[in-house]
């Protein structure tokens, strides 16, 4: 497999097990003194097409090209809420995740965990359900799941819940009882009739179409203006940041590449997925799955920053946030200058940080 030499995954197993993992505070991890070389960059990212550019940043060799002498590693993940657990110890030091986890990272830590360097995906998450629900009327009284407690389909889960006048709790209960549940768990649950719904990201919500007879009930693209949110950004360790810039603006070009790839090369782009997903799980997505996924999603740098206080409030709305102040949230001045020197526009952090 192209460009993949030297990487190693470490299982979420071991990482769930260190001890003293604290969400929303910055640990030192591989940051060293400024402006020394960094050696090696530890990198987070799911097996989902929501994160097609970690997926072929890897496969084409991307990342390590862009890296050069500094040594990438990476670590799979389930949801956000975990890969920052680990950024927040100090075990990874960037990561692609959804938006909820890193807004609820930075405010819990007054602005000093994290920042968003770029955007990675909009689109592709979506409220699946069993037949006979046609209706948000009729959820009452169902279980739904959601990949992780404050990730970002729960949030987006609560949030329309809320919206439809129906009571729902962190803690389980309520109008409709919200199932945090891992993605794979919730689709054999589901198929045997033990929930009747989820919110959840590409591919799984084509998995639960094509292989459950699931409906979506509600695109998730529908409640955004023209369609566009943030599924997944990459964001690093602001310490990491601190001690390494020339990492980070490699990282951030290399992902620009992977971003670029998906767009110019739409034909390669299920293969190049399917070869990491493969060597990560044992085995491919079926084409049919991947090619509906595909059809949802959209690649992009842009992390659509103006969208941000919207998640924010949606996640106090919901109960899995606090209220706080996103000033300071990104730092796409590397991001900004890969793009200028490839004669790309720049993005804008409306007003949230660095461009």
């Amino acid at each position: 497999m192209s460009g993949r030499t030297g990487r190693r995954t470490l299982s979420l197993l071991a990482l769930i097990m260190i001890p003293g993992l604290l969400t929303g505070c910055a640990a030192a991890g591989t940051a060293a003194a400024p402006g020394e070389p960094a050696t090696e960059l530890r990198l987070g990212y799911f097996d989902n097409v929501t994160h097609a550019p970690a997926l072929v940043g890897l496969d084409q060799g991307l990342f390590e090209d862009a890296l050069g002498d500094t040594a990438l590693t990476t670590q799979v993940f389930n949801a956000g809420p975990a890969a920052i657990e680990a950024l927040s110890a100090g075990a990874i030091d960037a990561a692609y995740l959804g938006p909820n986890p890193a807004i609820n990272s930075f405010v819990k830590s007054a602005g000093q965990s994290v920042r968003i360097v770029a955007g990675a995906t909009s689109g592709g998450a979506a409220l699946v359900v069993r037949p006979g629900i046609t209706d948000a009327s009729d959820l009452a009284g169902t279980t739904i799941a959601t990949p992780q407690l404050g990730n970002t389909q729960d949030v987006a889960l609560r949030s329309w819940l809320g919206e439809q006048g129906y009571a729902t709790s962190t803690s389980g209960g309520g109008d409709v009882n919200i199932a945090p549940t891992e993605n794979a768990q919730a689709l054999a649950l589901f198929q045997s009739g033990k929930i009747d719904g989820a919110w959840l990201p590409e591919p799984w919500v084509s998995r639960f179409v094509l292989e459950a007879d699931a409906t979506v009930l509600v695109d998730e693209a529908s409640l955004w203006t023209d369609g566009a949110f943030p599924t997944t950004v990459l964001l690093v360790s602001a310490d990491y940041l601190a001690a390494h810039p020339e990492a980070v603006e490699a990282l951030v070009a290399g992902h620009t590449a992977s971003v670029d790839w998906l767009t110019e090369n739409p034909d390669q782009a299920a293969a190049a997925i399917n070869r990491v997903l493969t060597a990560d799980t044992g085995k491919p997505l079926p084409d049919a799955v991947l090619a509906r996924a595909l059809t949802a999603v959209t690649f992009t740098t842009d992390p659509l920053a103006e969208t941000f206080p919207v998640l924010l409030k949606a996640g106090v709305d919901a109960g899995t946030a606090k209220t706080g102040n996103l000033d300071g949230l990104f730092d796409l001045a590397p991001l900004n200058r890969v793009l200028t020197e490839a004669g790309a526009p720049s993005v804008s952090d409306a007003g949230l940080g660095t461009e």
